[in-house]
């Protein structure tokens, strides 16, 4: 909004120097700082309406007792961190860039479904929250509408060729099953996101880590130049993502002012499925899609840990780890919370720079 208002004035000579408006790196430090004082200002009212609404978080009688004392903490935080990006997003944007608008919808879509889920377990008391077959329909169903339009504007505005890391002659196009792909790529993400936060500040750290690697490639894959020299896909006009991409680390900071341990206030799904379909509709549109399970990786293993308790459980009656998702594993082993999440910080900042170093392996 204030780049549609502002910049058109930079033709008039007094005005000139709003010609500063045209570059995505300035607007990219205005989001970020906007997105944080946002998210700073509002946190601590927020967190005093939730109290009073008594919005706390459940915790499961399975899970670590180490965690009972957690229960009551103000929940559904997620919506501080989606008023902290939308705002600045839609003031520093380019709003003519459909990039910026399905990286919106998707956002917002998928903030709405934890939304639900949330409201489900801690305003109606329902243990589970939304059932399981329709919180999944419902985020394959914004997935799939947003792989079938990239499909549509293929060849004009997007291509359904897949970019693999450290192979750069090998970028097969997958035609009409790229749409399974992006319903793959942004569900699994928005899931693995979720799943990872179960402790304070665990999920915010390595989604601002992520964000920013993510950041850096959208300016990457925006510019025909630089791009053709790094032997990346060159995305017209997702150097744009990068002002969402800064929304998001504005307010993934001020957010972790507040939940970081121990926590004044959890994301709940509102947040985290929110998050996790902003990543995995960032990491289609700038053609990263690959590279999202080194960025993510902390999320994915997260995610696996599950998979593989579960699985091991149902065919053998025995457990892999002690509890999952992993970071449950870790504190039964009698780690301290901080430690455990520090160190998966740790972990994701190494895979971000593995991530970035791969685009000169190709």
């Amino acid at each position: 909004m204030l780049y549609h208002l502002l910049y058109p004035l930079h033709v008039y000579e007094p005005l000139s120097f709003l010609r500063i408006f045209r570059y995505i790196t300035f607007r990219s430090f205005c989001v970020t700082l906007t997105a944080l004082i946002i998210s700073l200002a509002l946190g601590s009212w927020i967190i005093q309406k939730l109290r009073e609404y008594q919005i706390g978080q459940y915790i499961r009688e399975e899970g670590p007792t180490s965690h009972y004392k957690k229960a009551g903490t103000p929940t559904m935080g997620g919506i501080l961190i989606l008023i902290a990006v939308i705002i600045p997003t839609l003031l520093w944007a380019d709003l003519t860039n459909p990039h910026i608008w399905i990286a919106l919808i998707s956002t917002l879509s998928y903030g709405a479904i934890g939304f639900v889920d949330d409201y489900l377990k801690v305003i109606k008391k329902r243990s589970l929250g939304l059932k399981a077959r329709y919180k999944l329909g419902a985020q394959v169903t914004v997935a799939l509408a947003i792989g079938i339009y990239l499909y549509v504007k293929a060849d004009g505005f997007f291509s359904t060729t897949l970019s693999i890391p450290f192979f750069k002659e090998i970028q097969p196009d997958l035609g009409i099953f790229y749409i399974a792909l992006v319903v793959l790529v942004i569900v699994g993400t928005s899931n693995a996101v979720n799943l990872t936060d179960g402790l304070d500040g665990l999920a915010i750290g390595p989604t601002i880590i992520a964000v920013l690697t993510y950041a850096a490639l959208s300016y990457l894959s925006g510019n025909a130049i630089i791009a053709e020299y790094l032997n990346i896909w060159h995305v017209r006009g997702a150097g744009e993502l990068t002002v969402f991409c800064g929304a998001i680390f504005g307010a993934g900071l001020g957010f972790l002012w507040f939940n970081t341990y121990p926590a004044q206030i959890f994301m709940g799904d509102v947040g985290s499925l929110g998050l996790g379909g902003a990543l995995g509709t960032v990491a289609v549109l700038t053609k990263h899609e690959l590279l999202l399970v080194i960025i993510c990786g902390l999320f994915v293993v997260e995610a696996l840990s599950v998979i593989i308790q579960v699985a091991s459980f149902k065919l053998t009656k025995k457990r892999v780890f002690r509890m999952a998702p992993l970071h449950h594993h870790f504190e039964l082993l009698g780690w301290p919370e901080p430690k455990v999440i520090v160190r998966f910080w740790i972990i994701a900042i190494i895979l971000a720079l593995i991530s970035l170093a791969t685009l000169k392996l190709r």
